[in-house]
């Protein structure tokens, strides 16, 4: 058991938790119970009660099992951008007994179709903005039931914050076998099905970014959902009166456990947003006195990049955190100049529902994945031998715990390839490198895949956009690899500049030829508007690799 953090545990926290024998919909069920009348959504003005919540899940889960003959394990595809429509369909599905398969809101017809005929589904809940994909799906084959939201449904007090497109659409008629408008399901008031399912029942099959071929689907339970989402409640010091901005995307596993799950449990409020805007996050942030923020890296950049952002007012926020790349050090600087908080990071993946990983509040360092949470053994390996490495040294990140998923949805192989024994415990290969220090904290380098190998030097594109973050002209970053004569491939910084910001390209050299080593200087500079992004607010570096590797040679400018 590795067991070198222990010297800095948070004070008061046990090492082992018991998390709740409930499913996540028991929680909701005893949220409403608990507090009927308490606000669970602000959403752009409109409050919706746990108790408007709670009679809505059921209403829907009575839909699904009823009408579109939901039973235990089925799986139902989740295919709607942030809204109440989309707490109220995750928890309905599993209060129909089923099983919840988020879908990324950028897909299109093609990655739905392998989404629903890889898994099996044969019904889904989605936005109305989103029946143009769904449509060549909903003849029955594969999909036979969808069930089309309007957002708008939820606009029930006229505001003046600045609505994203398709949330003030109003409602359209659907037409076409299968298709049936939400507002149609919640007049019909079926009643749900008896709950069957226990904490080892599938719970959520969110599907992994595909980083080789088509993406995968990780199977968890309610036990391991339940795991993280408990254990986020005990590391972080909130409670049911804390008041969370919710703008990370629900359909991926960060959003879906500190964002809506989580709160669900607690009974804690949620300010929502459909769309990131950085100018409505901070209004939202004032106006409902939000003690708790869980992003990602860019969206802390892009809020903080504002030029007014000096006049925001952040005074009622107590705990920003998130992960997804790690925080530069002058936008850390920055935060907490504004609001003197620490930008506290953690660590996991979809494989792990989230944390495996998070800094403890009373001593957080920057640039840091964070220390291994509750129950959770963590250690390096040499990716070829599994050896276990010591202090300091690159390897792979490998983690055993309750988090962990089943496996991967019809993929024995590639799910035995990423688990080994030892000690008596299974452990997942995250595909990261990291290492970790003399305390036991853990720093990611990079993705195994991610390596840039410039005449035999190992480059961690991570290591060397972190310290370019530090120029003040630079507002975002990315580092990719770009072919080689010489070197055989040698580094490529695509940058975003400030506004009203000018950098020449050989004094900008010149700058990073002081912080770091020759062979990680950017040979190749280019200046873009804008970094390609998921939904999640990632920056996708694979699109720009692979823009790279397609371009001609011609077209990429050497400086030397």
């Amino acid at each position: 058991m590795f067991d070198r953090h222990f010297g800095v545990w948070p004070k008061g926290l046990p090492r082992s938790i018991t998390p709740p024998s409930t499913t996540l919909p028991e929680n909701l069920s005893v949220t409403a119970r608990r507090f009927p009348e308490k606000v669970a959504i602000h959403y752009y003005g409109t409050p919706i009660t746990w108790a408007e919540m709670d009679r809505a899940t059921d209403r829907l889960a009575g839909w699904l099992h009823e009408v579109a003959g939901i039973k235990r394990g089925d799986r139902v595809l989740l295919f709607m951008q942030n809204s109440p429509q989309f707490i109220i369909g995750y928890y309905a599905i599993l209060r129909a007994n089923g099983v919840v398969v988020p879908v990324n809101t950028m897909s299109r017809s093609a990655e739905l179709t392998h989404i629903a005929e890889d898994t099996g589904a044969t019904a889904a809940i989605v936005g109305q903005e989103m029946l143009a994909v769904v449509e060549p799906l909903a003849s029955g084959q594969p999909l036979r039931h969808v069930v089309a939201a309007a957002y708008a449904d939820f606009l029930r007090v006229p505001t003046d914050l600045t609505l994203p497109d398709g949330v003030a659409t109003p409602r359209r008629p659907v037409a076409g076998n299968g298709l049936v408008t939400w507002q149609a399901v919640m007049e019909a008031a079926y009643a749900p099905p008896p709950l069957e399912i226990g904490l080892d029942d599938w719970c959520v099959l969110p599907f992994s970014s595909g980083t080789t071929g088509r993406p995968k689907g990780c199977l968890h339970t309610h036990r391991s959902v339940g795991f993280t989402m408990f254990a986020s409640v005990l590391w972080s010091p909130s409670n049911h009166e804390s008041i969370s901005l919710v703008s990370l995307p629900l359909f991926h596993v960060t959003g879906m456990q500190n964002s809506m799950n989580m709160q669900v449990f607690q009974g804690s409020e949620m300010i929502m947003m459909t769309r990131w805007n950085r100018r409505t996050a901070a209004e939202l942030i004032a106006r409902h006195q939000v003690t708790h923020w869980r992003c990602i890296t860019t969206m802390a950049i892009d809020l903080l990049s504002d030029p007014d952002a000096a006049s925001f007012d952040l005074s009622s926020l107590v705990a920003v955190s998130g992960g997804g790349a790690q925080m530069p050090k002058a936008v850390a600087d920055r935060l907490h100049t504004l609001t003197g908080i620490e930008y506290l990071e953690g660590y996991g993946l979809t494989e792990t529902i989230a944390p495996t990983h998070i800094n403890p509040f009373h001593r957080p360092k920057r640039q840091c994945g964070g220390i291994p949470i509750f129950d959770t053994d963590a250690r390096v390996v040499d990716p070829d031998t599994l050896q276990e490495l010591g202090v300091g040294v690159v390897g792979e990140i490998v983690a055993a715990g309750p988090q962990i998923f089943v496996g991967y949805w019809n993929r024995p192989e590639d799910t035995a390839a990423v688990f080994f024994e030892r000690d008596g415990k299974r452990f997942f290969r995250t595909g990261d490198l990291g290492y970790y220090d003399e305390e036991g904290y853990f720093f990611l380098v990079d993705r195994l895949k991610r390596m840039i190998n410039a005449s035999g030097f190992k480059v961690w594109p991570a290591e060397v956009e972190a310290m370019m973050y530090d120029h003040p002209d630079i507002q975002e970053v990315c580092i990719i690899a770009t072919p080689d004569v010489r070197r055989g491939e040698t580094v490529k910084a695509v940058i975003v500049l400030r506004a009203g910001a000018a950098l020449e390209v050989d004094a900008l050299q010149d700058w990073c030829r002081e912080r770091m080593a020759a062979y990680k200087v950017p040979a190749v500079i280019a200046f873009a508007e804008g970094l390609p992004k998921s939904p999640t607010g990632k920056v996708l570096w694979r699109v720009l690799q692979e823009q790279e590797h397609s371009a001609p040679a011609a077209s990429t400018r050497q400086v030397s």
